[in-house]
């Protein structure tokens, strides 16, 4: 959009006092002339641009003009590229907007502003659970992965056994309202869920993170790892496509589309841990699911059905 651009283009004038239309069009991915025409564009709305020719000539901000944009303190910023950063891992378009932004931002906070944005990633598959709230922990270990410091703290893990660690906190992680802290440990790269934790401390040691760590590349092959382990069977079914939806609903990212048919229904391929667990989900669609294979799924549905049958069929 050209607003942002008009935006960026003011925050590199005020960051770095002159530029030219060929620095402009390289920062903000745009031609040379579409540069030259939002330079233009700005000067003749009143704002004080202006050019300057010949050798070492640019456009400037005159008298060193401020916009009120370029108000933000750092902390500002930072806390703007908090809100705006899990939105990015969406919305393409707002991704773009906060790298031109990044750009146009003075040196002294630049960094912070670019750890905000990396900070948080928002998953919206759900694994079987809502509603949760969000932790009061979470703005601690936030804090924590933008200002680069380890964090010790007690947890809780799945057998129910307390320990207490130090780690490197690298990003967070929002999960249909679970949150998890992806973290460097002496053994390498873990994933705790914060709701475990019962004391968290920021302490004043630098934290080491990967050069080329990516907080959603690496969330999506924990998600991998761990939905391989849970869905190990799957099944074929035919559904109507107007239901499809529906379906996705009830088995989140184990619910793919193989194509339609020409009576008009679906073939999906659903996984889950067990076939008693995917037939325990199609029960209630009754005759409206049909499942293709494997024949243990038919089998638990068929199960299912007649203890209904015994239950609730009189003679």
């Amino acid at each position: 959009m050209r607003a942002d651009r008009l935006v960026a283009t003011l925050l590199l004038m005020q960051a770095r006092g002159r530029v030219t239309a060929a620095e402009l069009a390289s920062e903000l991915e745009v031609s040379v002339a579409t540069a030259r025409r939002d330079l233009e564009a700005l000067s003749s709305a009143g704002v004080p641009v202006y050019p300057q020719p010949g050798r070492g000539g640019g456009w400037s901000l005159v008298g060193g003009a401020r916009t009120d944009l370029t108000g933000l303190t750092s902390t500002e910023a930072r806390a703007l590229f908090l809100l705006a950063g899990p939105a990015a891992a969406l919305a393409p378009p707002v991704r773009s907007a906060l790298r031109k932004l990044v750009r146009a931002l003075p040196d002294t906070f630049r960094a912070d502003a670019e750890a905000a944005a990396d900070a948080v990633v928002v998953d919206p598959t759900r694994w079987g659970e809502r509603d949760r709230a969000r932790p009061e922990l979470v703005d601690t270990l936030q804090d924590a992965v933008v200002r680069r410091r380890k964090v010790s703290l007690d947890y809780r893990g799945r057998a129910g056994r307390a320990t207490r660690r130090t780690v490197d906190p690298w990003g967070l992680v929002d999960k249909d309202d679970v949150w998890y802290l992806v973290a460097g440990t002496e053994r390498g790269q873990r994933t705790f869920r914060v709701d475990r934790m019962a004391e968290v401390t920021v302490t004043d040691h630098a934290a080491h993170r990967p050069a080329d760590f990516d907080l959603t590349r690496e969330w999506e092959r924990v998600v991998q790892e761990v939905e391989a382990r849970r869905s190990p069977l799957s099944a074929t079914v035919l559904i109507p496509a107007r239901l499809l939806p529906v379906l996705r609903g009830h088995f989140g990212r184990h619910c793919e589309p193989l194509g339609t048919r020409d009576d008009g229904r679906v073939r999906v391929r659903v996984a889950a841990p067990m076939a008693v667990s995917i037939a325990e989900q199609l029960a209630g669609w009754g005759a409206t699911v049909e499942v293709l294979e494997p024949d243990s799924v038919k089998a638990e549905l068929a199960r299912i059905g007649t203890e209904l049958v015994r239950l609730y069929v009189s003679d």
